[in-house]
């Protein structure tokens, strides 16, 4: 069962037992203290662990003074101007732990170690590259569901992602001899002229040859067209590979959000890398 979206006037809210947790994804022009309400009450009546925010610094000190603390940081994450926050309070304080920190810092320190400024990448010719249309949602159910465990979203189902190809989101993909062996997304806040870089799979039997970069880097090509300002990703926090691949296009590190996301079967640390492009 994964978690649900709805709507607070105009806030937008996933919560669940998938995540346990209470996610603020959109504040947009609501009263913060009247959605700082709803949320801990959302909380409190199904025993949520953590509540995670995701504000402008216009907002940010109405949750400060409410007991909110930062996790993560993105400047001009708002149509290229106003800084986010990625705000938390834990009703449960053991969920705040971190019990693999050492860890964490090794990927996060390598992974900053592979910063580059030039690192531009070409598929060999088996390999081919296109953004998919509403004809490949099965494909990517079919490939999502090969290479992961549990999602924080219902990646699964062709249905969900259909449904999100008609709103916000743009799927690319590789593939070697007409099978997809790799893809990736981008969700995008038209309003608020950002992307998050997400959803990246590669099949097992292909990892090791640069996939995800590659795919990330065309990402970026195609938001740009569209006068995106700030693109970003929330990714695995021991995830080498994938910490790597956004350190190795010059993404920047804004912190790591404890214990946040159901993922591979369980409950993990997730890191925030961004880009103001």
């Amino acid at each position: 069962m994964t978690d649900i979206i709805e709507y607070f006037d105009n806030a937008m809210i996933q919560h669940g037992k998938e995540n346990d947790r209470v996610y603020l994804m959109k504040l947009g022009n609501s009263n913060a203290d009247n959605v700082i309400n709803f949320i801990e009450k959302l909380a409190a009546e199904n025993q949520y662990t953590k509540i995670f925010t995701k504000v402008s610094v216009l907002d940010k000190k109405e949750f400060i003074n409410r007991g909110y603390r930062e996790e993560a940081f993105i400047p001009k994450f708002f149509k290229g101007q106003e800084d986010c926050y990625f705000l938390v309070k834990y009703p449960d304080e053991n969920r705040s732990k971190l019990t693999d920190k050492d860890d964490i810092e090794s990927v996060i320190s390598t992974s900053l170690k592979k910063k580059t400024e030039n690192n531009k990448l070409y598929l060999s010719l088996d390999f081919v590259f296109e953004e998919l249309g509403v004809n490949k949602t099965s494909e990517i159910a079919k490939l999502y569901n090969e290479v992961f465990e549990t999602y924080p979203f219902p990646i699964f189902d062709p249905h969900y992602i259909l449904k999100t190809m008609q709103e916000n989101i743009i799927y690319f993909g590789i593939k070697k001899d007409d099978k997809l062996v790799a893809l990736s997304s981008a969700e995008i806040d038209y309003e608020n002229l950002n992307a998050e870089m997400t959803d990246f799979a590669t099949h097992r039997d292909y990892r090791g040859n640069n996939l995800s970069l590659f795919l990330l880097q065309k990402m970026e090509d195609k938001i740009r067209a569209l006068g995106i300002k700030t693109a970003y990703t929330i990714a695995r926090s021991l995830s080498y590979g994938m910490n790597i691949t956004f350190a190795r296009n010059n993404y920047e590190f804004g912190g790591t959000l404890a214990n946040n996301t159901n993922i591979y079967g369980k409950i993990e640390s997730m890191n925030v890398w961004y880009k103001n492009i």
